[in-house]
């Protein structure tokens, strides 16, 4: 069979970043896939079968592999192995720029597998540059080429890539109707598929940031039946996390806690800091939307703000960590602190989503409101109505309503107080 199995394995697997302990999960050793991908043990007919699956390719892909590599093949891995090397070093751009390359070169030998993935590769890099209009070009022409047809997996993918950009942009309920879609498609996957649960992982987020958590928390209940003894550590801890978020918004704060803390000991920031950095991030935002402000809290956000100095992160990043803090200075009473960040981060609020350019303003109005600038807290509130509606995040919506209303309703007070005086 030669060298050419080999180094497709390879590229395909670390295209979806995955360990070789990951790929051969409960049934191939990782010493068995180096094997296989140094050419050093010829794979059965089974094998190539079964790894396919795994990888989620369709089905003509079966048939390339079996061929000697070419020199097309080889500029296509380099160049495959350049940009996860970017990707690596979160140098998205250049990642960008080298998954571009791969991907031309592997359309122009006729290798539509390769020229998918490297493509989707690109999407990824564009939406950690924040550059989401693009990546949704590219993602809407990935799910409508034949490929995402003929493979349930690629379908998957596209459908849960496009879910999260949209809710990037704040756009929740066309995140909602790709997720839905994605998951009704897992119907034909095997069990425990990690993108069965990446796909609910898309759904539930779009859900939750609707305010639809009953419906959030039923897809949350299924995405734990996927989840096994066999399952790895990290992605056990990542489906823990997720339920964890959900249980915090639907105020469960007992179910919160024991999901986060089954996370926390899942994940390890030895394993992928940016991961670890996102989970702290995470937790201490939904413990703080909660109005959970304890030691534990602080942590998580001492945490997130550590790994961002560590792993950098782009400018949507570094505005919802310092949102974090923000939200953690007006529920402890430092008002006057709060006011001060927030104004910071609104003045840089269009590289964050809908919604969350809403929680600003919002959070704003309510800082201005508690110290007394109940005239400038009305322009921000009424700015997060909008926001909100724009977003279709209906719920959050009536919360500005309300604090409107409250100031509204307190200027009249005092109106009357002063006629009757």
């Amino acid at each position: 069979m030669g060298n050419g199995f080999g180094e497709k394995l390879r590229a395909e697997r670390l295209e979806r970043g995955l360990t070789q302990a990951e790929l051969g999960k409960d049934l191939y050793s990782p010493s068995y896939i180096s094997l296989l991908e140094t050419g050093r043990r010829e794979p059965t007919a089974e094998v190539i079968e079964e790894l396919a699956r795994r990888l989620e390719l369709a089905p003509k892909a079966l048939e390339a592999w079996s061929q000697p590599i070419s020199v097309s093949d080889a500029e296509y891995v380099l160049a495959g192995l350049y940009a996860r090397q970017a990707w690596d070093l979160r140098d998205y751009p250049l990642a960008a720029s080298h998954a571009a390359t791969a991907a031309q070169i592997a359309l122009e030998g006729k290798n539509t597998s390769a020229w998918w993935n490297m493509t989707y590769m690109q999407a990824e890099c564009l939406i950690k540059q924040g550059n989401w209009q693009q990546a949704e070009k590219i993602m809407q022409h990935l799910l409508e080429h034949p490929m995402a047809t003929e493979s349930v997996g690629l379908a998957v993918r596209a459908r849960q890539m496009l879910a999260g950009i949209y809710q990037g942009q704040g756009q929740l309920s066309r995140a909602v109707d790709h997720a839905m879609e994605a998951v009704k498609l897992c119907a034909q996957l095997q069990k425990g598929s990690t993108l069965i649960i990446g796909a609910h992982r898309a759904l539930i987020g779009a859900l939750a940031e609707s305010g639809r958590l009953d419906e959030a928390w039923k897809y949350c209940q299924d995405m734990n039946d996927q989840v096994d003894e066999h399952s790895m550590s990290q992605l056990a801890g990542e489906v823990a996390w997720v339920i964890g978020n959900v249980a915090f918004m639907r105020h469960d704060y007992p179910e919160g806690i024991k999901y986060h803390e089954r996370a926390a000991r899942m994940l390890s920031p030895a394993n992928d800091i940016e991961l670890w950095a996102r989970f702290n991030k995470a937790s201490a935002a939904v413990r703080l939307s909660s109005g959970i402000v304890e030691p534990e809290t602080l942590s998580s956000i001492e945490r997130a703000e550590l790994a961002l100095s560590i792993v950098g992160g782009n400018k949507t990043d570094q505005l919802e960590v310092a949102f974090i803090r923000a939200r953690w200075l007006y529920l402890t009473g430092d008002i006057v602190a709060a006011v001060e960040k927030l104004r910071e981060i609104h003045a840089e609020r269009a590289a964050l989503a809908k919604h969350t350019a809403g929680e600003v303003s919002l959070l704003l109005g309510k800082s201005l409101k508690a110290a007394g600038e109940a005239e400038e807290a009305l322009v921000y509130l009424k700015e997060a109505q909008k926001a909100f509606s724009a977003a279709g995040a209906q719920d959050r919506v009536q919360q500005a309503l309300d604090a409107v209303l409250e100031i509204n309703l307190a200027q009249q007070r005092a109106a009357a107080a002063g006629k009757t005086g």
